[in-house]
């Protein structure tokens, strides 16, 4: 419906609703005023459109990635144990060794002639008491020589048994077999007790040890198989749990986990990095979520959910991470209406239209 009025050289226009001012022709150009009619605008109250994902309990695959390292299954730095003049060494650098082989050889001569003394000391003194005993036997000697010679001969053996320990301290043997490293020694060298003269790794199986969050304390055990990766390989390899830290780090709060591998091949070299893949316990009931509807806040982590049309806030406390999703632990219940889209123009209590 359209009306036309001329007030004072004015022109009044009202159409549908709308009200239009023209002023004289020629001198002004014409302005619009607003009515209030029915269709001027969206209200404040409008209902904000979203996505929803309902929550419901699924199975999920616990796995577990860490950082390890390859630690050798043995590894010693062979140190002299006596003093004295190197007289042999019996070493290749990087060769193999078996236990029990001769490393290396100290001066013994000053040892051997004592041992030698004692040696023939204790032989007269043998013969002295067998010609006491026969004597005590015809009361030609009282008793307390007798005993003063039987004395002697222990003496003697327990001398004699000191001296064949020093003795074999000169001689410096392999621990257990593996593979020599660099030596720090030379042939003609002068040792003390505790200079090192060289290292000896056994690295088939080797070792490898990693760190996990505390919160996996309960689900790592031993025995369990562990798979794991080299920089620059393709291949995964299996070490299997050997031992676990009775106690947490207590400044990062992580668990050290010890694994096997073997390594007959030399592939794993003791000090490489190492990446690992745990599996646990799979979890059959765990309550997964779209990783976009959380919202990080100062006191921890919130969603929104759809209650009577409604957005309302709740405080949950997440777990497992996958690529897409995340677990809630606690805050929610299976069929609650989550809100994924939209989040940003959000509020408590904000009319929610989903779509």
């Amino acid at each position: 419906m359209r009306t036309i009025m001329l007030v004072g050289g004015i022109i009044i226009v009202l159409v549908l609703g709308k009200l239009f001012v023209f002023s004289k022709p020629g001198k002004d150009k014409p302005s619009e005023v607003k009515g209030s009619g029915s269709n001027g605008g969206n209200s404040a109250g409008a209902a904000v459109p979203v996505n929803v994902y309902v929550v419901k309990r699924e199975s999920i695959e616990n796995q577990i990635f860490a950082s390890g390292t390859v630690i050798p299954n043995e590894e010693v730095n062979v140190m002299a144990e006596a003093s004295g003049r190197l007289i042999k060494l019996n070493i290749k650098e990087g060769a193999n060794i078996e236990k029990g082989q001769l490393i290396g050889k100290i001066n013994d001569r000053e040892l051997q002639a004592q041992l030698q003394k004692v040696t023939y000391n204790q032989e007269l003194t043998k013969k002295i008491e067998a010609r006491q005993k026969k004597l005590l036997n015809v009361e030609a000697i009282n008793l307390e020589e007798y005993d003063v010679t039987s004395n002697n001969i222990r003496i003697l053996e327990a001398e004699k048994e000191v001296l064949e320990a020093q003795l074999e301290k000169t001689e410096i043997r392999a621990p257990f077999s593996g593979r020599i490293g660099l030596k720090y020694i030379s042939e003609g060298a002068y040792l003390a007790p505790g200079t090192p003269i060289v290292t000896i790794v056994q690295s088939n199986p080797v070792k490898v040890d990693f760190t996990v969050p505390e919160k996996y304390a309960p689900n790592i055990r031993v025995g369990n198989v562990v798979k794991f990766n080299l920089d620059g390989d393709p291949s995964t390899y299996n070490a299997k749990i050997l031992a676990i830290d009775p106690k947490v780090e207590e400044s990062l709060r992580t668990l050290k986990v010890r694994a096997i591998a073997p390594n007959p091949s030399g592939r794993f070299v003791p000090g490489m990095f190492v990446k690992i893949l745990a599996d646990l316990d799979a979890n059959k009931s765990a309550m997964m979520i779209p990783t976009e509807a959380i919202v990080p806040v100062l006191k921890g982590k919130k969603v929104f959910v759809v209650k009577n049309g409604k957005a309302q806030e709740a405080m949950v406390v997440t777990g497992l991470r996958t690529d897409k999703k995340i677990q809630v632990i606690e805050g929610l219940q299976p069929g609650d209406s989550l809100i994924t889209s939209g989040i940003i123009a959000i509020k408590p209590n904000t009319a929610v239209r989903v779509n």
